[in-house]
């Protein structure tokens, strides 16, 4: 009944409320609308800083690699080298530095592919990079998170087509992943399960916010979804971080990439742009009870591949607003084929 009628929804990972305005998809459309997004066609583009043996931007050649390759950001928002220090003025003004470390990973040597494009044993490659990545930058003595993510697409902000992601370490816990570490050990501490746990199982009973799921994820258009097709990929097993995954389960989040992306780009048959990353436990060596490995996936696109959802107003004011419900965002995504659209 909730769905008939402007409501707010409770988000527990974040303590935070969206507005939902189901009426409001009935509006007309008169603002902006997007180009239609150029599809890459060439396996190999000799101008771009991420294909094989090519040269980047900062004067480093690329080495000619078949599998992933990752190397650190030539322009990195955070440098290991960065001297600790801060700045106080009264209660007003505050500053202190922060060291870190940004990787690049490129997916793939081909130019031309993208998650959904790509087959699970190629994904799987990829996912077992972020392991070791995941680890390696875990294990320094300075890291206290680490943040693995995607930008799909220029829509949001992505600057090369080629496949690729972003890792960053961190020597302090960023605000977005601290609210749910704190979220998550409160709901651990009352109920002796984990927050994601229950609400995986909860959403399977119930069906309607399910897109797809397999033996070892459940990816959710959560009850408490932001951006119109937004999803919530967890892991059935309430295990902190990648690094806990078995080989069977590193191969089931390979899988449901793929399936979840396809359905992505065959809603406008289009390369569907994202902001996609994981949230894994603190790396500090401290013990956080509750958390549970997710993935959060925020793409933009909200009627068409040429129009898509603006922040504004009311939502930077106050609090988010969406016009689709989440039980039809899943409904529509959930009815897709798991054939990509241009392969048919």
């Amino acid at each position: 009944m909730i769905n008939q009628h402007p409501h707010v929804r409770f988000n527990p990972l974040n303590q935070s409320w969206v507005l939902v305005s189901p009426h409001r998809t009935e509006r007309p459309w008169q603002g902006l609308v997007e180009d239609t997004p150029q599809e890459t066609s060439l396996p190999y583009n000799p101008s771009c800083y991420l294909c094989p043996g090519n040269a980047r931007a900062g004067g480093v050649r690329n080495p000619h690699y078949s599998g992933t390759f990752v190397f650190d950001n030539d322009f990195a928002a955070l440098r290991p080298e960065t001297p600790a220090g801060e700045f106080r003025e009264g209660d007003l003004l505050l500053a202190r530095n922060e060291s870190g470390r940004c990787r690049v990973v490129c997916f793939s040597p081909r130019h031309d592919l993208t998650l959904a494009r790509m087959e699970v044993e190629a994904i799987r490659a990829v996912v077992d990079t972020w392991c070791e990545e995941f680890a390696q930058l875990a294990a320094q003595p300075n890291v206290r998170a680490v943040q693995i993510f995607e930008n799909r697409g220029a829509l949001m902000g992505c600057s090369n087509p080629h496949p690729h992601g972003q890792i960053w370490a961190d020597a302090s816990v960023p605000d977005g992943l601290l609210r749910e570490v704190t979220s998550q050990a409160a709901y651990f501490e009352k109920h002796r399960r984990t927050l994601l746990e229950d609400y995986w199982r909860l959403e399977i009973s119930k069906e309607e916010r399910v897109v797809c799921a397999n033996e070892h994820f459940v990816v959710v258009v959560p009850f408490w979804a932001v951006w119109p097709f937004e999803c919530l990929l967890i892991s059935r097993r309430p295990v902190p971080s990648l690094l806990e995954l078995t080989a069977a389960g590193r191969h089931g989040l390979a899988e449901i990439l793929r399936r979840l992306t396809i359905r992505y780009d065959n809603l406008f048959k289009t390369s569907f742009p994202y902001t996609m990353g994981f949230h894994q436990q603190p790396t500090d060596r401290n013990v956080y009870p509750g958390f549970h490995l997710h993935a959060h996936f925020y793409p933009p696109l909200l009627r068409s591949a040429t129009v898509r959802k603006f922040m504004v107003g009311y939502e930077l004011m106050a609090m988010p607003q969406r016009d689709i419900t989440p039980e039809a965002a899943a409904s529509q995504l959930r009815a897709l084929p798991e054939l990509h659209y241009l392969d048919t």
